[in-house]
């Protein structure tokens, strides 16, 4: 029992491939000569650097928060410039970009879901202060009374038209997270009769 897997052969099968003759290296601690290997920086093809299919040149697909749709306000868009923006889906003035391709604005059915939840609970420093101030007067019972807000989760936009659907998902930063989002929602609901 001195081999762990007495079936297997000397050949190296799993992982990214090697170059002919490059065995794989003996201390495991990374790449070998000339290997690329899972989890290490790979060069960037030149394709990688091009936005995606249906985008336009320039155009950088990076999530976009609720409140901040194109143009600034007072702007006209121009033809190929984004009118709204939610998450990775861009709406141009005539048809909808996503990662997948385009797709028509006309005829579009847009949702919105809230995955989010603002919670309310008293803070760590409220109830330190509580117990320092109760041993002196009851007064420090008031500082029970603080509550702090936290939003997490995020609101999902999908988008259905000629025959494909994409999704993506906006974080919530605060409790006004979903209705800035279904004011974008309906501008793009507006714009796609």
């Amino acid at each position: 029992m001195s081999d762990p897997n007495p079936y297997a052969d000397d050949s190296y099968k799993w992982g990214p491939p090697q170059q002919p003759g490059t065995p794989p290296p003996a201390d495991g601690q990374g790449p070998g000569p000339g290997a690329p290997a899972y989890g290490y920086p790979q060069p960037t093809p030149g394709s990688a650097a091009q936005p995606g299919p249906g985008y336009p040149p320039g155009f950088a697909a990076q999530p976009a928060m609720p409140g901040q749709g194109f143009p600034p306000p007072g702007a006209q868009p121009g033809p190929g410039m984004p009118v709204l923006a939610f998450g990775d889906i861009a709406v141009m003035q005539d048809q909808i970009m996503t990662p997948a391709g385009p797709m028509p604005l006309k005829g579009a059915v847009w949702t919105a879901t809230d995955l989010s939840r603002t919670e309310e609970k008293i803070p760590t420093v409220g109830i330190v202060l509580a117990i320092v101030f109760a041993l002196f007067c009851l007064v420090g019972l008031l500082f029970l009374l603080m509550k702090e807000k936290q939003t997490t989760g995020f609101v999902q936009v999908s988008v259905t038209s000629g025959g494909r659907h994409h999704s993506t998902m906006i974080p919530a930063v605060g409790p006004d997270t979903f209705p800035l989002v279904m004011a974008q929602l309906n501008t793009a609901r507006a714009m796609s009769l």
